[in-house]
């Protein structure tokens, strides 16, 4: 295929803050100098700003996952005229709603059709069969094809893995100031970076900091990232009587940045596809305690390069960072260890070299 004649499709389900929308942000990046045009449509979000900045055209459009009959007729006829309007060559989808609209408009027909999976699924086995039936599959992770293997029937042949990757991180650290203040009292910060859904599991790692406290006092917990618990996460720590000990920095576009700035990093999520936040960790020399769910496993090597314990499980977590407070050498080996495997498994530079090659060859 000659990516220079190409008009390019992105489709995910919203253009927000998670892990999908980087992927598909990063893409934008990759593909731009080599395309004719790329266009996104969603139902919008906060990084729609940064597509305006690239000079990339988004279309707004209801939310895919409503069932609302003239949503959907809205959703259909939009669709229909992006495609139409902007000589659409190649749709690539990143939500498998976004895939079934693909499929029974028919525009599969008409244009090359990609689907990337960033997640596992255990439901809507036969809506889903349906929107990849007519897609080039290509998933995120080893886990992420296995499910679409096992539990959708997939032929694993037909589906290709480009893991996620996050950019090297090489500009100057900007200090935070909260971060900074807590060091000069000599703290130790672990943080939790993602969305406050209960995806994330962040009521686990809350649970988990008195166990932590009981046995250092001096440490403080950050949670970054915005979302429907916000407020409920700040109830229970009230609740617990640790709010002086964990704070909320809200929503950062300079992850990495303020990873480098602290002493490890906790995923506690109950399912993800790849998740970004270790990748970003390991990218930066960072260690992280995380559950091990579907996608995580592939890239947390249990005692190489962090940890790995049961999703749910306060008493692990709190238990691994203990571990890592009174074990600073042991901290430094599996800080090296994740940085190496970020260079030879995650870098940004192999999954941009998968993904032109990929278009490449359709």
């Amino acid at each position: 295929m000659n990516l220079s004649e190409q008009n390019i499709l992105l489709f995910p389900r919203t253009m927000g803050l998670g892990g999908t929308e980087n992927v598909v942000l990063q893409l934008c990046q990759v593909l731009r100098p080599l395309v004719n045009k790329i266009v996104v449509c969603s139902c919008g979000g906060e990084n729609v700003k940064c597509l305006e900045t690239w000079g990339i055209r988004h279309y707004t459009i209801p939310d895919i996952e409503s069932k609302a009959p003239v949503v959907i007729l809205k959703i259909a006829r939009k669709l229909c005229r992006i495609v139409c309007g902007e000589k659409i060559t190649v749709i690539h989808t990143h939500h498998r709603m976004a895939a079934f609209y693909i499929a029974v408009l028919g525009l599969y027909k008409k244009c090359r059709f990609i689907n990337t999976s960033h997640n596992t699924f255990y439901n809507k086995r036969g809506l889903t069969k349906y929107a990849y039936k007519h897609a080039r599959l290509i998933a995120c992770g080893n886990m992420v094809r296995k499910n679409l293997v096992d539990y959708f029937g997939f032929p694993k042949e037909s589906i290709i893995v480009i893991r996620n990757a996050v950019p090297p991180f090489d500009g100057e650290i900007a200090a935070d100031e909260t971060i900074e203040e807590l060091h000069r009292k000599g703290s130790f910060i672990v943080g939790n970076i993602g969305r406050l859904t209960e995806q994330k599991g962040m009521e686990y790692y809350v649970q988990a900091l008195p166990e932590v406290l009981k046995s250092h006092p001096e440490t403080h917990f950050l949670i970054i990232g915005t979302g429907v618990l916000e407020e409920k996460l700040k109830a229970q720590a009230r609740q617990l009587d640790i709010e002086n000990k964990v704070h909320f920095l809200g929503y950062r576009n300079d992850v990495q940045n303020l990873i480098s700035q602290l002493d490890l990093v906790v995923l506690s999520s109950l399912w993800e596809g790849l998740p970004l936040t270790p990748i970003e960790a390991f990218s930066v020399g960072k260690t992280v305690v995380a559950t091990a769910v579907d996608g995580t496993i592939e890239i947390v090597e249990d005692g190489k390069n962090g940890f790995l314990v049961n999703p749910e499980e306060p008493m692990q977590i709190a238990e691994k960072i203990n571990w890592l407070i009174d074990q600073p050498e042991e901290k430094r080996r599996l800080e090296c260890n994740a940085l190496e495997t970020y260079r030879q498994k995650f870098s940004y530079e192999r999954m941009t070299v998968q993904y032109i090659s990929y278009y490449e060859h359709l």
